[in-house]
């Protein structure tokens, strides 16, 4: 019994490492080729803070457990929304700026809708649902770029020797900014390959050991999925939110976790289902009825709901908003180990 925790913790551990690299790596390639910072920020450093759920999920997917994959996703947006953003609103509420929220918030949403649509009407999640999950990450991102594109500044050519030379007519030597940009690159390649083979082995270790762990204590591999997996693998938000609200920008935190759970339902959610469809999971009933369907998706609207909307009115978050938020967290994770 020891050995499977032993090993669920080193997949926690290397999961995070992992996806700190990858994004490190993946960030400094994206400048060498001249990338907007806002662009970086917006896509490649977004989707690798969910690439732990993604790598758990899909494994979980592919070792037919579409259970962890689905109490993954619903975990990790409860546990973003109603622990990380709620820790740093209750601490130190801050800003929403309205225009930077609303692509992100009705993207979310209208992902809910289509989730909402597999789990309470067709009862199953099928490859067709995984598909128009995958479809909107795309159609996202796509409005995303274009979006950052349009209010991103102009940004001023970098300086050559040409250009010098030929308004003055002198000769010029220009060092260039990026001396020794082949180590620099082939350091940034190396963390990239580096973290993402972190990522799939923590992935391995989480998913294997999490179910053998589960049996033993006779816990459903969903009530896994929702709690200790979710955690695990929100950590890299979780570090992110931190630091944000230690540099007093709690509004980036806000925007990171409202990215992030966009992610788990279209990416995560939309490559396990894609992957391999699965049966609306059943772990526990209340009043007969599925859990999922009276407690799991209900909360998973009612904590984003509480975050965005406030938000989205008044444009600024209030303590009271994370105050709230923690205390149906702990409500949450009390009623999982009763259902």
């Amino acid at each position: 019994m020891w050995i499977p925790i032993l090993l669920l913790l080193i997949g926690f551990a290397l999961l995070i490492k992992g996806g700190d690299w990858f994004v490190d790596g993946a960030s400094g390639i994206a400048r060498r080729f001249y990338l907007p910072e806002i662009l970086i920020g917006a896509t490649v450093v977004s989707i690798g803070t969910t690439l732990p759920e993604v790598m758990v999920s899909v494994d979980a997917a592919l070792m037919g457990s579409g259970s962890i994959a689905y109490g993954n996703a619903l975990g990790s947006i409860i546990c973003n929304t109603a622990l990380i953003a709620a820790i740093t609103v209750a601490v130190k509420p801050g800003i929403a700026a309205r225009k930077s929220l609303v692509l992100p918030v009705v993207f979310f949403f209208i992902a809910a809708a289509v989730y909402g649509f597999a789990a309470y009407v067709l009862g199953s999640f099928s490859r067709a649902i995984g598909i128009v999950l995958l479809g909107l990450f795309v159609v996202y991102m796509v409005a995303t770029v274009v979006r950052m594109k349009a209010d991103a500044p102009e940004v001023a050519p970098p300086v050559t020797e040409a250009a010098l030379e030929e308004q003055s007519g002198e000769d010029y030597t220009v060092e260039s900014e990026h001396s020794g940009t082949k180590d620099k690159l082939g350091k940034d390649i190396l963390l990239l390959i580096v973290g993402a083979a972190f990522i799939a082995l923590g992935a391995n270790l989480l998913v294997d050991n999490a179910i053998i762990v589960a049996q033993a204590l006779g816990i459903s591999e969903k009530v896994i999925g929702l709690t200790i997996v979710a955690l695990g693998t929100s950590l890299p938000e979780l570090v992110t939110a931190i630091t944000a609200l230690l540099k007093g920008h709690g509004s980036l935190s806000l925007g990171n976790v409202i990215g992030a759970n966009l992610f788990n339902l279209v990416l995560v959610s939309g490559a396990a289902i894609t992957i391999s469809p699965f049966a609306l999971p059943l772990s526990g009933t209340i009043g007969g009825i599925n859990s999922s369907l009276v407690l799991d998706l209900p909360i998973v609207l009612l904590v984003m709901v509480l975050l965005t909307v406030p938000a989205l009115i008044r444009q600024k978050l209030s303590r009271w908003q994370g105050i709230v938020l923690l205390g149906i967290y702990a409500a949450f994770l009390s009623l999982q180990f009763f259902l």
